[in-house]
């Protein structure tokens, strides 16, 4: 077995460059080092640790199965370094490293990616890795510093960070509603349309709602176009193919510009949190909070605006 004290961990850095890079050559020029000297810190790295890491042919370059075991380690001890310094870099100077975020598709295009936008203005020293799924992922073992969730959150480890509220609208597109057609004022009146869902959700056909006096009502579909983003629900949506309970935050223009419908005026699905949450066992690095700041700026401005186009509605109205 090998022995801590005999690795060079300044080669783990080269190591993790050439798997993403996916070439000596391209590592090279991200490293800004000679192409035999990122061959030889990785011939010397192979020897310090005893495993083959790398299997190197004329056409490409593949990772061994302890080559992949080491690269994940070799993140986490990277990024934990990272985040170690910057708990001791203080308050103030560029934030630099790699910021690796996970956020829901909807969410992140609309104020994920726009607060990463202007976090690297301020800090142009900063890389950011940004990925937007709507699968819950495993912080630790994808190596992701922090993620958006929605909704209920699962008993874990996490640390959390609220960053709103939002709550579900059922909407339809005025070609699905049919021309003329009066808007229904049940639930139960929206049973026999088409129904547009998010597959990933734990009870993708099913509509539990609340109106703004305290009643509750709710509805099962017994089909419906499936899908495995809410973006994609929203296209299909959009489209006329049905109806769909979508989150306010991703279809308020929709409504506000007349692509949507608004269904069942006074009911919504219950308020749900927005969280940012990253591992307990990591340190709240200044990346890490700069991000959720940043988050919450762009949620913010977003309600105020709707705010804003609420209030000249009702008084054009």
């Amino acid at each position: 077995m090998a022995d801590l004290r005999d690795v060079n961990l300044n080669r783990l850095a080269v190591f993790v460059a050439v798997v993403e890079a996916g070439s000596l050559t391209a590592a090279a020029e991200r490293l800004g080092l000679a192409k035999t000297m990122v061959s030889k810190h990785m011939q010397r790295l192979e020897a310090e640790v005893g495993a083959s890491l790398l299997v190197r042919t004329t056409r490409r370059l593949n990772v061994t199965e302890a080559g992949r075991t080491f690269y994940d380690a070799s993140c986490l001890a990277l990024r934990a370094a990272e985040d170690g310094l910057s708990a001791i870099a203080g308050e103030v100077g560029p934030l630099r490293g790699t910021l690796r975020v996970n956020a829901p598709i909807d969410f992140g295009l609309q104020f994920v990616a726009p607060a990463l936008v202007e976090l690297r203005r301020v800090h142009p020293e900063l890389e950011v890795d940004l990925q937007c799924v709507d699968q819950l992922v495993d912080l630790v073992g994808e190596g992701v510093d922090v993620a958006i969730r929605l909704g209920r959150l699962a008993d874990s480890n996490y640390r959390a960070v609220k960053i709103g509220e939002f709550v579900k609208w059922m909407v339809a597109s005025p070609a699905a509603l049919g021309a003329g057609a009066a808007k229904p004022a049940e639930l139960a009146m929206l049973a026999d349309r088409p129904y547009v869902a998010v597959a990933t959700l734990p009870r993708p056909l099913s509509v539990a709602l609340e109106h703004r006096d305290g009643r509750k009502d709710s509805l099962r579909y017994p089909n419906a176009f499936l899908t495995n983003t809410a973006t994609a629900a929203r296209a299909a949506t959009l489209a006329g193919g049905g109806i769909a309970l979508l989150t306010d935050f991703s279809i308020a223009d929709d409504v506000a510009a007349g692509r949507l419908v608004r269904l069942l005026d006074g009911w919504a699905t219950a308020p749900a949190n927005i969280h940012a949450i990253f591992p307990a066992t990591r340190f709240p690095s200044r990346k890490v909070r700069a991000l959720i700041d940043a988050v919450k700026v762009q949620w913010l401005a977003a309600l105020a605006l709707r705010s804003g186009k609420a209030k000249r509605s009702s008084s054009r109205a």
